[in-house]
Order: C-alpha cells, then sequence, then structure tokens
C-alpha cells in the first residue's frame, strides 16, 4: 500500500497542478480580454512567485540560454514548497523529510544539470569538465594535474546532488525534532500533578515560536533548492 509520504507527495503534485491551470486560464483571460491590470486573487500571487523566479532565480544564475530551464526550476520550486506546507497540517507529513524523497529530486536536478552541460558544451567540451588540466604548462606537469584532478573533478559532480539531498532532508527534519521535543515537555509536565500553570507557557509559547519558524523555513528551502538548481546549471554552461 502507499506510504503516507507518497500519498502527501501526490496530494501536492494535485495542489500544484490545479493551481498553475488556474491561475494560467486567468492570466490569459486577462490578457485576451485586453485589461490593463492584471490578473486577481490567487492568479497574481502566483504569477508574481513565477516573475521572481524566471527573472532572479532562473535566468538570474543560468545566463543565456535559461529560458528553457524555467519550467522545471519553477516546478521543483512550488512541488517542494507544497510538500513542505502539508507537513505543517495536522496529521500532516513532510514528504521532504525523507531522504528517498529528497534524494529522488537531486537526482532529477543531477540530470537537468548533466544534459544542460552536454547540450552547451557538446561532447568534447563535456569531457573537459571531467578531464581536467590547467592550459599554459609543461605536458608532464599538465599530465600530472590531470591526474590529480580528474578524479576531483568526477566526484565533485556527485557532491552537489548530494548536497541537495542532505540539505533539504535535514533542515526539514530538525525544525520537527525540535517540535516533537518541545510538546514532549508539555506532555511530560502536564502529567505531574502539582505543575503550574506557568511551567506550560515556556514549552508552548516556544512551539509556536518554532512553528512559526517552519514555516519561513519550508518557503526558504525550497527557495534554495531551486537557486541552487539554476546555479549548477549555469556553472557547467558558462565556464567563465
Amino acid at each position: 500500500s502507499p506510504t503516507k509520504h507518497v500519498v502527501f507527495m501526490a496530494l501536492a503534485a494535485i495542489l500544484v497542478a490545479t493551481i498553475m491551470i488556474v491561475a494560467a486560464r486567468q492570466a490569459e483571460r486577462s490578457r485576451r480580454d485586453g485589461a490593463h491590470r492584471g490578473p486577481k486573487g490567487i492568479a497574481n500571487v502566483v504569477e508574481a512567485f513565477v516573475l521572481f523566479l524566471r527573472d532572479e532565480v532562473a535566468l538570474a544564475n543560468i545566463g543565456h540560454g535559461g529560458e528553457r530551464f524555467v519550467p522545471f526550476v519553477v516546478t521543483l520550486f512550488f512541488f517542494i514548497l507544497f510538500t513542505n506546507l502539508l507537513g505543517l497540517l495536522p496529521w500532516g507529513s513532510t514528504a521532504t523529510g525523507n531522504i528517498s524523497v529528497t534524494a529522488a529530486l537531486a537526482i532529477m536536478s543531477f540530470v537537468a544539470i548533466e544534459v544542460a552541460g552536454m547540450m552547451s558544451l557538446g561532447a568534447k567540451g563535456y569531457l573537459g569538465t571531467i578531464f581536467y588540466a590547467p592550459h599554459g604548462m609543461h605536458p608532464v606537469g599538465r599530465a600530472l594535474m590531470m591526474a590529480i584532478m580528474t578524479p576531483v573533478e568526477f566526484l565533485g559532480k556527485f557532491t552537489k546532488p548530494f548536497a541537495l539531498a542532505i540539505r533539504l532532508f535535514a533542515n526539514m527534519n530538525a525544525g520537527h525534532f525540535i517540535i516533537l521535543a518541545l510538546i514532549g515537555l508539555i506532555l511530560l509536565a502536564m502529567q505531574t500533578a502539582s505543575v503550574a500553570a506557568v511551567s506550560l507557557v515556556g514549552p508552548l509559547v516556544m512551539a509556536v515560536m518554532i512553528m512559526i519558524l517552519e514555516l519561513f523555513v519550508a518557503f526558504l528551502q525550497a527557495y534554495v533548492f531551486a537557486m541552487l538548481t539554476s546555479v549548477f546549471i549555469g556553472l557547467i554552461r558558462h565556464a567563465h
């Protein structure tokens, strides 16, 4: 049977698709009617996010030719954001707190990064990102540097998706652990017969504050994942 994480990932995908389709139709209707103002309501919010991700995240970091990667970056952001937010609901589940989920997202980013490099650099240029030796050196020095740098460059390709997976996984779990610990303190205090009301206030206030921080982290981690993916694509496409 599907796990709770699978169910909430499917729910996040359905929500993202629904909101995007509705927002796109409203924006198209507004343009078709010749309205001078943008779409209203949720479509206006979605459009603001999409424009920010396109201009300040994807195109700013990928550079020339980055338009083709904008849909992928936008999809990553909204899917991760919705999975993060669904985990904050009562009886919810944070799928991005599962290392298998974050690893799958990182692998998709890894494929996009490497394919972007192959398309932009060609076969010879792409191999140069693995078999690297500085120019202008003596042939013996170049051979020695290539022997040293090639394993480093090859491993460097895998450290990027590893960092993406671990960063998202660790950050989404850290806040949940703190909240669970504070709730545990509240329950422990409630079991004590002589507990004073003031002893419950501290952990309760801290749990609420951490929950608010978790809301901020949900947006931040979705942004960081999308931004780093854009940065890595830009790095492999434009060596300079």
